[in-house]
């Protein structure tokens, strides 16, 4: 092998880890950045993972928003979720209560975790909180059920070409996940002293 040839190799060879070192860092890359631009151009749907304090303003009883409920659980969940009722009219300022059926359909205590998400996503921002069952891991003790509050305002600075927004849930099934565990161990001996 000529000397010339072994170096074009070796430059080959350098240009390829460089390249597989690059494809890895962009794949743990695109999650972030999927994120911050969702975020700056108002797309993604997602909702605040914290709770929302309610200033008392102004309701704005001339608009009425639709508000839709859609509950989802996955496929290896045995629980029943439905929302209090499918749809609302809302006045946007107006505090309102509602909440989800939950039903452990097992013979063992479940944790679930509820995902949201707002359509459309521009009107994700304007979707407040100030107390939801998705903040929390909510464990159900065996063919146990629950009522899972929420309270939730439309802000009034919502844009008057959005006149229906869509919360939807999806109930993920995270009692094997190792940080969970003990909170489903926690609920079986309370359930047992009790």
């Amino acid at each position: 092998m000529s000397k010339l040839q072994h170096k074009s190799n070796r430059q080959l060879i350098i240009v390829l880890i460089i390249s597989a070192v690059g494809m890895f860092g962009f794949g743990f890359a695109l999650v972030p950045l999927y994120d911050v631009l969702c975020d700056a151009l108002g797309i993604n749907g997602k909702t605040q993972s914290t709770a929302s304090v309610y200033q008392p303003v102004m309701v704005d009883e001339s608009r009425t928003v639709t508000v839709e409920f859609v509950s989802q659980v996955q496929s290896d969940m045995p629980w029943t979720f439905t929302p209090q009722v499918n749809t609302m009219q809302v006045h946007p300022g107006e505090l309102i209560r509602t909440h989800f059926v939950a039903t452990n359909m097992s013979g063992q205590h479940i944790v679930g975790q509820a995902i949201p998400s707002v359509s459309p996503g521009q009107g994700a921002a304007y979707f407040n909180k100030t107390e939801c069952f998705c903040f929390n891991q909510q464990v159900l003790k065996a063919n146990a059920a629950a009522d899972l509050p929420l309270i939730f305002f439309v802000d009034p600075q919502l844009p008057e070409s959005i006149s229906t927004l869509t919360l939807s849930y999806t109930l993920y099934n995270i009692t094997d996940k190792g940080y969970v565990t003990d909170i489903a161990s926690n609920a079986v001996e309370q359930g047992a002293e009790q």
